[in-house]
């Protein structure tokens, strides 16, 4: 089984929490998920995210802290996912990888189709920010 290391940020503001929407392709088609990406050899789980977040959303952010991380099976991949709390500090999210993106209230964070290994993600946040 294929094994895959991510790295998922989570980014906050103003009380709004900020996804995105994957590609119509893959087992992952259309559902919505924090933004993020795989973690190069030798690359540290902050390092990654940053340069994920760069390339993906055309944003500079600093990693605030290491919220959790999630393992997931899916029907064709293992997943492990480090997700960290973020903030932008440079730039404005722009979608390129994504169909969609979206700032939520935390009390909208469970309307979305989210990706399995997100859930528990979201669920923390739920709780975190007080829903």
């Amino acid at each position: 089984m294929k094994r895959i290391h991510v790295v998922a940020a989570i980014i906050i503001e103003n009380g709004k929490v900020f996804a995105a929407k994957r590609k119509d392709a893959g087992e992952l088609a259309l559902k919505w998920e924090f933004p993020g990406g795989k973690i190069e050899p030798g690359e540290t789980g902050e390092a990654a995210i940053i340069r994920e977040i760069m390339e993906e959303l055309s944003a500079t952010i600093v990693v605030d802290r290491y919220l959790m991380t999630v393992e997931h099976q899916y029907q064709t991949f293992h997943l492990t996912m480090d997700a960290y709390q973020c903030t932008v500090t440079d730039g404005t999210l722009e979608i390129s990888e994504h169909v969609d993106s979206r700032w939520l209230p935390v009390e909208g964070l469970h309307s979305l189709d989210w990706a399995a290994a997100d859930i528990p993600i979201v669920d923390t946040i739920s709780r975190m920010l007080g829903n």
